[in-house]
């Protein structure tokens, strides 16, 4: 049972330095220098509202999944559904990075 804590308590850990990593990319890729780390919550859109991301900086975010999580995207539509949020993009990168 102990064991069982300590496993989620590393993954929960795990997740939230893989969202601040994520962050830190996502700001210093797009050139965001206006946006600090902490504006940029786990569960806010990153297209439209929230961060107010377009086609162009999501061509930016399918390179960095490639470049630092070993991540390819075969099909564009699916980095919709990925680039939901911080979220949803750190939990498909734990889930699928070769990196």
């Amino acid at each position: 049972m102990v064991n069982w804590h300590i496993d989620t308590l590393v993954n929960l850990k795990e997740m939230e330095d893989l969202k601040l990593e994520l962050k830190t990319k996502i700001i210093e890729v797009l050139n965001l220098e206006d946006v600090a780390i902490e504006e940029i919550k786990d569960t806010d859109p990153l297209f439209g509202g929230g961060l107010g991301l377009d086609s162009i900086d999501a061509l930016e975010l399918i390179v960095l999944l490639d470049k630092e999580y070993g991540i390819k995207l075969a099909d564009p539509k699916k980095g919709k559904e990925i680039f939901e949020s911080i979220e949803v993009m750190a939990k498909y990168i734990q889930e699928n990075r070769t990196k």
